[in-house]
C-alpha cells in the first residue's frame, strides 16, 4: 500500500512539474531558470503569483472532489452518485452565479463565493434528501432523483441569464470550470477549508465502511445510519463547495476518482479517503497541464493567440468517454 501511496505522490509531482512549465509567457528553460533563482521581475510574477497558485488551487480542489465522489458513493451505496449528479455541484453552482448576478459576490471575492456555494451545494442536497427519503432508498431512484435535482438546478443557473446578460462570461466560467485567473487569496481560503472537512470525512471512515454494507448491518453493529449519513453527507457538501467555489464545476471528476480510488487502495476507507483525495489531486492538476499544452497546439493551428481551453471542458470531455467504455465493457454490472 504504501508503494501504490508513492507512485501517485510521484505523478502528483510530475503532473504539477508540468503544470508550472505549461502555459503561455513562459518557456520550460525559464521556469527551470526562475526556481533556480534567476529570471526578471517579470517572469518570478508569472511563475510565483499566477502559475503556483494555479498549481496549488487545482491540487486542492481535484482532492476536495475525489473525497467528496467517494463519501458520497458510500454513504449512499450508489456508485453513480457523485457531486455531478445529486444537485450538489449544480447547487453550488447556482448559488456562486447568482450571488454573482446579484454584486454579492465575484472571481476578485472569494470568501463570499464560498459562502453563496455552501448555500447552494446545501439547498441541492437538500432537495434531493426530500426528494429521495431520508433513508438510504433504492441507489437507481436515488440516481434519478438526483438527475432530476441537478437539471431543475441547471435550468435556474440559465435563467441567471435573463436577469443579468453581462454575467454570461461569470456563468461560463461557473458551469465549465476553470483554474484561470487563481491567485493566492483563492488558495489561502481554500487549503484550511479542505483539509478542516477533509479530516472530517477520514474521522468518518469506519462509520462510511459500515454504510457501504448496507444499514443492517450498520444497526447490527451499533451505528446509527441515519445520522452517519447525514453527516457524511455535510462533509461532502461542504467539500464540493469548496472546490465549485474555487473552480467552478469540473465535470466527472467526483464521479470516476472514487472507483479508481477504490481499485487502487482497496475498500478500507481509511486508506482509501487519503487515496481518494491523492488521485484527485493528480487527475485535476494533470488535466489542467494538458488543457494549458493543446490549448497552444490550438493556438497554433488556429492561428488564435488568445485560445484557452478550461480544464472542465477536458474532465467533462474525457469522463465521459472513460463512462462509457466502463459501461460497455461491464454491460452486467447495475449503475
Amino acid at each position: 500500500m504504501s508503494r501504490r501511496f508513492s507512485v501517485f505522490a510521484a505523478l502528483v509531482v510530475v503532473c504539477a512539474c508540468v503544470e508550472l512549465a505549461a502555459g503561455r509567457g513562459m518557456s520550460p528553460a525559464m521556469v527551470w531558470d526562475v526556481l533556480g533563482g534567476g529570471g526578471d521581475a517579470t517572469e518570478r510574477h508569472i511563475l510565483f503569483q499566477l502559475r503556483l497558485p494555479r498549481l496549488l488551487v487545482a491540487l486542492g480542489a481535484g482532492a476536495c472532489l475525489g473525497v467528496a465522489g467517494l463519501v458520497l458513493q458510500s454513504a449512499l451505496r450508489n456508485p453513480l452518485a457523485g457531486p455531478e449528479v445529486t444537485g450538489v455541484t449544480p447547487g453550488a453552482v447556482l448559488g456562486a452565479v447568482t450571488a454573482s448576478g446579484l454584486g454579492l459576490a465575484g472571481w476578485e471575492s472569494p470568501l463570499a463565493v464560498v459562502v453563496a456555494a455552501c448555500v447552494g451545494g446545501f439547498t441541492g442536497a437538500g432537495l434531493l434528501w426530500l426528494l429521495a427519503g431520508r433513508g438510504p432508498g433504492d441507489p437507481a431512484q436515488t440516481a434519478v432523483h438526483g438527475v432530476l435535482v441537478s437539471a431543475v438546478l441547471g435550468g435556474l443557473t440559465a435563467m441567471v441569464l435573463l436577469v443579468a446578460p453581462g454575467e454570461l462570461g461569470s456563468v461560463v466560467q461557473w458551469l465549465v470550470g476553470t483554474t484561470e485567473g487563481r491567485v493566492w487569496q483563492h488558495w489561502h481560503l481554500l487549503w484550511p477549508w479542505a483539509l478542516a472537512w477533509g479530516a472530517a470525512a477520514w474521522l468518518l471512515a469506519g462509520p462510511l465502511t459500515l454504510l457501504r454494507c448496507g444499514d443492517d448491518i450498520a444497526s447490527a453493529a451499533g451505528l446509527s445510519a441515519a445520522r452517519a449519513r447525514t453527516l457524511a453527507l455535510v462533509c461532502a457538501v461542504a467539500l464540493t463547495a469548496g472546490a465549485v467555489a474555487a473552480v467552478g464545476a469540473l465535470g466527472f471528476v467526483g464521479l470516476l476518482v472514487p472507483h479508481l480510488a477504490l481499485a487502487v487502495f482497496g475498500a478500507d476507507l481509511r486508506v482509501t479517503l487519503p487515496g481518494a483525495a491523492l488521485v484527485g489531486a493528480a487527475v485535476v492538476c494533470g488535466a489542467d497541464a494538458a488543457a494549458q499544452l493543446v490549448s497552444q497546439l490550438l493556438a497554433v493551428a488556429l492561428d488564435s493567440g488568445r485560445l484557452t481551453l478550461p480544464v472542465g471542458a477536458l474532465t467533462a470531455c474525457v469522463g465521459a468517454g472513460l463512462l462509457l467504455v466502463v459501461v460497455r465493457r461491464t454491460p452486467s454490472r447495475t449503475f
